[in-house]
């Protein structure tokens, strides 16, 4: 009958590879950390390991599920900054809201809803979806469109009410 090495020893041998995985997913910030985690899950689940398992693969896949929590635990984080903006007051918020509400009244009703439930109301795709009969994903392609549409809405209003640029005179 096969026996698992000590859990040391599998540490010495397999450290460097799964340190090189966790640095490859989460970079070398996070990466010892991640390695960490990943030898402390593996600790816990080594006795119930079949002998004779490939033991590197099963780390590499620790190490690789442990980076990705890293990823979403920092996606959660708030980023530092040196100094914050000053919101915009709500007489500055409202004109510029002021400005878009007569460009999304002219989207098409699915653009419309959708960005509406989504953007303005803050709803999720899923739930934009329900209130409409719609598909997540339909949902979500009806409000990038509804999004582009007000940009390009939004571009033309300034070209029209600026300065025209120069043209360039054609060549003879």
């Amino acid at each position: 009958m096969e026996h698992l090495p000590p859990f040391e020893s599998t540490v010495a041998a397999h450290g460097a590879t799964v340190l090189r995985v966790c640095r490859a997913v989460v970079g070398h910030d996070d990466a010892d950390d991640a390695w960490s985690e990943t030898f402390l899950a593996a600790l816990k689940a080594y006795p119930s390991l079949a002998a004779g398992s490939n033991i590197e693969a099963w780390l590499v896949t620790i190490a690789h599920r442990k980076s990705l929590d890293i990823l979403r635990a920092r996606a959660r984080r708030p980023i530092p900054v040196a100094e914050m903006a000053d919101a915009p007051s709500p007489d500055e918020r409202s004109d510029a809201f002021h400005d878009l509400w007569p460009l999304v009244a002219r989207l098409p009703l699915k653009q419309r809803q959708a960005v509406a439930y989504h953007y303005i109301v803050g709803l999720p795709h899923p739930q934009t979806a329900e209130i409409v009969g719609a598909t997540p994903a339909a949902v979500r392609r009806a409000a990038s469109d509804g999004i582009a549409a007000l940009r390009r809405a939004r571009s033309d209003a300034r070209t029209e009410s600026g300065p025209q640029p120069p043209r360039e005179k054609g060549r003879s």
